[in-house]
Formats: C-alpha cells, structure tokens, sequence
C-alpha cells in the first residue's frame, strides 16, 4: 500500500499543496512550528477521517475559514483509489472513486496508516483512556466488524448514559428501558470485548519477538487485557455476555444513583508485562520506550496479516526522541517494507546510514518543496 500523491486545499497552515512520493522512505525536513507535523496529520486525516490532534475538524480549515480538503491518492493491490475529504463549518464529506460516502465507516480502511509520535512513547505509562483509544483506533482499521461494532456499541453507550442521568434526576422512572438498554449495550459489549481479546492476541504475539529483538533477548513482553470480569468470564462471547448481564443487575442501584455506566469495554485497560513484572510500576523510562517501540513495531505486521498488505507508516519527529540502538531497529524494521513519512528538523547520523534513497521535501512557512540529496550538516 503506498500514497501516490497528495492534494491539499487551505489545509492548516497550507494554501495549495501538490506533491508525489516515494514509494519507501518521504522526508519532511525543516525547523520547528513550519509546518512538518501537520503534512502527517493530513495523511492520517485523509486515510481515518479525523485528526489525531484535534476532535474538532474546524481546527483544520486554513486562514479563510471556508473549507479545507485532503485528497489522494492510493496505491492497493488491486489498484488505485483515489480519496477526498471536505471539511466546512457544517461538517465533512468523504468521497473514494470520485462517490460520495454516506457513511464513514465505508470509506475506513481504505488506506490504513500507523502513527508513531513522541506522545507514543508514553503508551505504556499513560492513562488508560489512550491505551484504549490506542487498541479501537488501530483495530477498526485492521477490521471492518470491529469498526462497526465499536460505534454501535459507543452509541448505546451514549444513550445508556443519557438515560441514567434522567433516572438519577427523577426526570424519568421507566426502568424497563433501562433493561432494554442494558440488553442491547451488553450484545455489542460482549461482541467488543471478544474482538478485542482476538486482535490483542496476535498483537502479543507479533509484538514478543520485536521485543526480544531489541534487548538481545535479555526481556520478554506479554501484554495483559485488563477487565472487570474474571479470566474464566473472558474465555467467549457467550460468558462474557452472562458476566456482563449479571454485574449490571448488581449494578443497576449504583448507576442509577451515579448516573452512568459503570461496567464495559469503556472501562478496560492494557497491561505490558516485562519479565514477570508490570513495566509501567516497575520498568525504566528506557524499558517502557522499548514497550513502545516493539508495540509500534508489531503493528506493522500484524496490519498486514489482518489486511493482506502493509500499512503506511507515519514518523512524527520521533527519531530525535529514541536512542541510536532504538532508532535502528525503527529504521531497520521499515526498510524496504513499509511506505513510510518522516518529519525531523535534521537526520541523524542512524538515519543517514539506514535510510536508503529517501525523497526530501524541505518544509518552510507552510511551503513544500523537493530536495532530492540528503541534508548537508
């Protein structure tokens, strides 16, 4: 999978931009606060609809404040498929083979990117909230379902919450609906739940061997789901089905009173376990960063086996952020496999040595333009 090419209309700070890749290794090279970050953004917005640094679209829209569009396109294994994005004040229109989508989730997936950016080496210490957010991104690429079960079961969940509060105020006493509710949000959970367990198996599995790679097999990671239900409440939709329906009706007093949902998927964590100990209580910063990295890493592969074909991957300033032994085996693992767009003040001197035959585009004031030699220092 490659991006042939980019098109961007009054996209943040860019008025017009046109440009072709290389089908390996595109560097966006140019000081600070030019513009490098938001090339990337662009091509994560054109392949997940939304931004990664923002939740509000109006954010991407130029000077003029009208309308900013990202079109592209792609290179499959089946052909080419060109994408477009509108964005107004009023909303955003997607469009893929020049057809206007009804429904997001038709044009996702499309063209599937990995972001790797500073702010991912703290997966592991971060808060729970982005380690969930991290494994539904990354998921509802891989997989159709697991997108649409994901937004169904937010959905309920939505409602579900709405309706505990009325509860809660008196505005309502029906607690048949609630049942209802419970009944509907318990099927898309479990379903979740059960996806979830399957993805992040062959994640774990994909991930170990990277791991092992990268400390000379001195550590060995496994990655926990961490749930309210018990391990042998996990084993099938089925149990997980008949745990959640029983915790909730234990529940139903509380959530009531407290006015939300109080069990679900909403509430799960991951947990990297390094050595028999949990690396985010235990571990170095230098352990937790090499999590990361082998997390990052896996997503690769296990992308193209979920997929059939590698993602693009997205490098966002991180080099600067990882050691010579980490930045090769970054760079050494993309190599030759991977479509792959690098924004960095300067390359390092790793990065010179691995990286073959890059296009450079230096990045000034919102402008882009091709430099096809390395950077002199």
């Amino acid at each position: 999978m490659h991006l042939l090419s980019l098109k961007l209309d009054n996209f943040r700070n860019y008025a017009e931009v046109n440009a072709e890749f290389s089908p390996r290794v595109n560097v966006f090279l140019g000081p600070n606060a030019q513009g490098k970050t938001n090339l990337l953004e662009a091509i994560y917005v054109l392949a997940l609809t939304r931004s990664h640094r923002t939740t509000s679209d109006k954010e991407l829209i130029g000077w003029d404040g009208k309308e900013a569009v990202v079109s592209g396109i792609v290179e499959r294994n089946y052909g080419k498929i060109p994408l477009s994005l509108s964005f107004t004040n009023k909303g955003k229109k997607a469009r893929m083979n020049h057809l206007d989508q009804a429904k997001l989730a038709n044009y996702i997936g499309q063209m599937n990117v990995i972001l790797f950016a500073p702010e991912d080496l703290d997966l592991v210490k971060g808060s729970p909230q982005n380690r969930r957010h991290f494994i539904d991104r990354e998921f509802s690429q891989m997989n159709a379902k697991y997108l649409y079960v994901a937004n169904q079961y937010r959905a309920v969940l939505k409602q579900r919450n709405q309706y505990l509060k009325q509860l809660s105020t008196k505005q309502s006493t029906d607690e048949l609906f609630l049942s209802v509710l419970t009944d509907q949000l318990v099927e898309y959970g479990s379903e979740l739940v059960e996806r979830r367990l399957i993805l992040l198996k062959n994640l774990d599995a994909a991930a170990a061997p990277v791991h092992a790679a990268i400390t000379q097999g001195h550590e060995n990671l496994h990655i926990n789901y961490v749930s309210q239900l018990n391990a042998d409440e996990l084993e099938s939709r089925e149990t997980i089905k008949k745990a959640m329906l029983a915790r909730f009706e234990k529940l139903k007093i509380r959530e009531i009173f407290m006015g939300t949902t109080l069990l679900g998927p909403q509430r799960d964590d991951l947990q990297f376990i390094v050595n028999d100990h949990d690396v985010a209580v235990f571990g170095s910063q230098g352990q937790q960063r090499t999590t990361a990295l082998a997390v990052k890493l896996a997503e690769i592969d296990l992308m193209k086996s979920e997929t059939g074909e590698y993602p693009i991957l997205l490098l966002d300033d991180v080099l600067s952020e990882l050691d010579a032994s980490r930045q090769t085996h970054l760079l050494t693992a993309m190599q030759d496999k991977v479509q792959t767009f690098i924004t960095t003040p300067s390359l390092s001197d790793v990065a010179k040595q691995l990286i073959k035959e890059p296009k450079i585009f230096n990045v000034k004031n919102g402008k882009l333009i091709v430099n096809s030699e390395q950077e002199d220092d």
